[in-house]
């Protein structure tokens, strides 16, 4: 069952994530972090952000967002995730 409240926050970082430039990523691919925040309920929660390769190294990157509320909730956390593509 899926958690709007975390899905909303995943989805407002995922907007700001994917803001940063193909030519700004690709000489730190893959790269993640993992940062604690607020959801839009107030709940404390654990938001990562990772970008790897989406198919071949040089190509087009997938940006993920997952929230969830610890790790021992992961699992249970929502995720997002888009592509930056490469500039032709």
């Amino acid at each position: 069952m899926a958690d709007a409240d975390l899905e909303a926050m995943a989805r407002d970082e995922l907007s700001r994530a994917v803001t940063l430039r193909w030519q700004d990523l690709r000489g730190i691919v893959p790269w993640g972090d993992t940062f604690e925040g607020v959801s839009p309920a107030g709940r404390y929660v654990e938001v990562e952000r990772s970008y790897i390769w989406a198919s071949q190294e040089g190509g087009d990157i997938l940006c993920e967002v997952t929230v969830f509320g610890g790790p021992s909730r992961y699992d249970a956390g929502e995720r997002v995730s888009s592509i930056i593509y490469r500039p032709s």
